[in-house]
This record gives structure tokens, C-alpha cells and sequence, in this order.
């Protein structure tokens, strides 16, 4: 039987995460000096990539931390505790500095390849929403739930193009004040995800070394 509530929460999840709101006035101010064509580019480049790379964790990061030997528990311990750090940060009313390094702001310098770095990868799909999707895919008892990730990732990448498609508009209606309120709100429910994962995997590895029944 399809987990509904599963579901909900795991397209929730991702699109605060992700955060595609939160990257709209970074994306109107790196692209403030590029026709409209130019920048269709770019917000096609950025979809694309950010995507690609979720997708492609979803399917195979399990093999990748299956290969490394890492524990489904320890993993999601870490990334409990990365999300609620780039949550904290978000609460702030920053942008994670997790997910842009001082070298990637040169690079923004690079017009024609801000839709990969750094919008795309990794303002998009950054280290805590690789880290969700994986954890996402680890959770369902049921196999046709696991659509439901990447339902998550389509309905984000969708609402990605439209927020961006409309960034210049958006950003001019609702400023800085404004994109900084709603990446607060975004910060709240991430923490709480991030809590309900380290709580998750705490209680996993307990029963693995037979603490729990």
C-alpha cells in the first residue's frame, strides 16, 4: 500500500532542502548583466544539473556508501547534523556558506557556466539535499514509494524553472527583507527534519547493537 504520508513528507523534505526560493535573488543578482536569452541558458543548465545529480545519488548513493562501508545509521546521523547546520545558517538569514566556497564565487565570475557552479551544484543540489534524497530512498517498505523521491525532485526542479523564470520580477516585489523571511521559514522545517534524522539514526544503531528491541 502507497505510504501517502511517506510521500508528503518526503517532497516537503526535498524542496526545503533544496530551497529553490532562497536561490532566486542569488540567481537575479549573478545574472543582473545577461540578455534574456542568456539567461533562459542558464536556468535550463542549472535544471538540468541540479536534477542530474540528484537523480543520480537517489539511485546509486546507496552503493556508494555500501562501497566506502559506511552504516545506514551513521549516515544519517551526519546528515541530520549537516541539514541542521545549513538550517541554522538559513535561520540566520544567510545563504549556507556549506554550500558556496570562496573559490566558487570567483568562478561566478564565469557567466556562461553559473547554471553548473555554482547555482546548479552546489547552491541547488548541495551536500544536504544529496545527503535527503539518499536517505529518502533508504526509508520506504514498499518499493513504489520510493517515486515518491523522485517525484520530490521533479516538483522541485519544476518549481526551480518557474521561481527562476521569474526571479528578476520576484526579487523586485519581494526584496531582500522578503526572501530572507521565507529562507527563515524554510530553516524552521529543515531543522525539524534534521532532528527527526539524527533522532532516526540514533534509534537504527541502537537496535543494530542490540540496545533497542
Amino acid at each position: 500500500m502507497v505510504d501517502v504520508a511517506f510521500g508528503a513528507t518526503a517532497i516537503a523534505s526535498i524542496f526545503a532542502v533544496v530551497d529553490p526560493i532562497g536561490v532566486t535573488p542569488f540567481f537575479s543578482l549573478l545574472t543582473e548583466d545577461l540578455t534574456a536569452q542568456e539567461k533562459h541558458r542558464v536556468i535550463r543548465k542549472t535544471c538540468i544539473v541540479a536534477g542530474s545529480t540528484l537523480v543520480l545519488f537517489a539511485v546509486f548513493g546507496q552503493w556508494i556508501f555500501a562501497a566506502f562501508g559506511f552504516t545506514l545509521p551513521a549516515f544519517r546521523v551526519a546528515g541530520g547534523l549537516l541539514l541542521f547546520a545549513v538550517a541554522f545558517e538559513m535561520l540566520q538569514g544567510e545563504r549556507p556558506r556549506s554550500k558556496l566556497t570562496p573559490q566558487e564565487r570567483e568562478e561566478t565570475l564565469e557567466r556562461d557556466a553559473v547554471g553548473v557552479v555554482p547555482l546548479g551544484i552546489p547552491l541547488l543540489a548541495g551536500p544536504g539535499a544529496i545527503t535527503t534524497v539518499m536517505i529518502y530512498m533508504s526509508k520506504p517498505t514498499a518499493p513504489e514509494d520510493t517515486l515518491f523521491v523522485f517525484a520530490g525532485i521533479v516538483v522541485t526542479v519544476a518549481a526551480t524553472y518557474v521561481l527562476l523564470h521569474y526571479a528578476d520580477r520576484i526579487f523586485r516585489r519581494i526584496g531582500r527583507t522578503g526572501a530572507r523571511a521565507i529562507g527563515r521559514i524554510m530553516g524552521l522545517l529543515l531543522a525539524a527534519i534534521a532532528v527527526e534524522f539524527v533522532i532516526d539514526g540514533v534509534l537504527d544503531a541502537a537496535r543494530m547493537n542490540g540496545l533497542l528491541a
